[in-house]
């Protein structure tokens, strides 16, 4: 090949392909040709040329479906990190979502800027034991670039039997090296809803995704909290840290227990036709009682539905940092027996008409999560003197309960401040 052609070939690089392709030597000829030719070509028949020009001459053999679903993902890839094509394969993997039941390492991650991002580690799971955390960014699967996979790709590669190992590299703020992490995949069980009584009279309801029973399993933990609970619960604290979303129905069916009423969310698509609003029937489970709603940065899209109709209600107190701002809506379309489509829709709103989509909720309190170490102290008090007068029971609760509170202030500082919270608005209303 002379030089001459080999600098026009340099310049226009994609056309010498396609003529290399088809002729097997670049002439300035037949380029000419080709470009006539490809000029009165539509749309399709110019996707269809070149599936077959790259079917029958990539340097190692490619399946023709497999060049067409690669190009039906990647035109809905470039729309936004959550629409894509879903193959025989990623249909199966949206199957497996919402089962339940899984083997992995339970992370729940998206698409930003090329790179696979942490929405949140999902509670008592592998990533989750080893320290995982929201924001980190993986980089290698296995020590394979993540930078050509799309988001179900990715799934699929980190996702494996149980007992096996994968190695994800990480990238995190604050690091100034990657992090390396290997895990062993176990069978990821989602229990979406954790219950506990923190102190004496307040409780606790921990959601860690909505699924399919997240709103019954969350009135029934309610009521047989309030059933144990020897004196009246006066605050309740609903922690959606780290949930990164689920159904929408279930989201619209948390908030609607506690608020007597009154719009949740409302979707808006293209079309003026196309807005939907969800409204809340009477009947708050909790009778008005305070609530404190903690968030972070894992915490999305149906984690913020919940959070913002709540806010806008002034229902609830948010507290902790700003969430994720997952505010769209994503239709997946059937397309045939075993494809289809995950498109963006519509976007979320608050019942006040803010979008959730990439603003997030902002909390009423900010509150960092931080390690603190609550030091003991020996005070002169009426206690220590011999003879004293016995204390009241009441007054031995009260002790044990602040014990249990300091605790918690070293374990969990953002869950303490929501506590404090909840016996302060208990005072006032006294």
């Amino acid at each position: 090949m002379s030089k001459k052609i080999i600098a026009y070939s340099l310049v226009s690089f994609v056309t010498f392909i396609i003529t290399l392709s088809i002729s097997g030597e670049a002439s300035r000829s037949n380029l000419s040709s080709l470009i006539t030719a490809n000029s009165s070509m539509n749309q399709e028949q110019l996707m269809k040329k070149i599936i077959d020009i790259t079917k029958k001459n990539y340097v190692e053999p490619v399946e023709e479906d497999k060049l067409y679903y690669s190009a039906y993902d990647g035109m809905l890839r470039s729309l936004d990190p959550h629409s894509g094509f879903l193959n025989p394969d990623d249909f199966t993997e949206m199957n497996v979502q919402t089962s339940g039941e899984f083997g992995g390492v339970g992370i729940e991650i998206t698409m930003d800027q090329g790179l696979l991002k942490v929405v949140s580690p999902i509670d008592d799971t592998p990533a989750y034991q080893a320290g995982m955390k929201p924001a980190d960014y993986i980089t290698m699967i296995d020590g394979e670039s993540v930078r050509d996979l799309n988001i179900n790709q990715a799934v699929q590669k980190i996702r494996g039997p149980k007992g096996s190992a994968v190695k994800l590299t990480v990238i995190r703020k604050g690091e100034a090296e990657p992090l390396i992490f290997t895990l062993i995949r176990d069978t990821i069980r989602i229990v979406s809803v954790k219950s506990r009584q923190i102190v004496d009279d307040i409780a606790y309801f921990r959601i860690t995704s909505f699924s399919k029973n997240t709103t019954i399993n969350l009135a029934d933990q309610y009521q047989e909290i309030v059933g144990k609970m020897s004196k009246g619960l006066k605050g309740i604290v609903l922690d959606l840290r780290n949930n990164p979303g689920g159904l929408l129905d279930q989201a619209i069916g948390v908030s609607e227990l506690f608020l007597d009423g009154g719009v949740i969310v409302s979707t808006k698509g293209r079309n003026n036709n196309s807005e939907e609003i969800f409204n809340a029937a009477a009947g708050d489970i909790s009778q008005d009682l305070p609530i404190v709603v903690l968030i972070n940065q894992g915490s999305a899209s149906a984690s913020e539905i919940v959070a913002g109709a709540l806010q806008d209600h002034k229902r609830a107190v948010i507290m902790g940092i700003k969430s994720f701002g997952k505010g769209s809506v994503q239709t997946v379309i059937p397309l045939g027996t075993n494809l289809g489509m995950r498109i963006t829709t519509s976007k979320y709103y608050t019942p006040s008409g803010n979008s959730i989509q990439a603003k997030g909720i902002i909390p009423d309190i900010e509150v960092e999560q931080t390690n603190i170490k609550i030091k003991d102290k020996e005070y002169i008090s009426e206690a220590n003197l011999k003879g004293h007068l016995e204390v009241k029971k009441d007054t031995e609760a009260a002790i044990n309960n602040q014990e249990k509170l300091n605790q918690l202030y070293e374990e969990d500082y953002q869950l303490a401040r929501a506590v404090d919270l909840l016996h302060a608005i208990s005072v006032l209303k006294k």
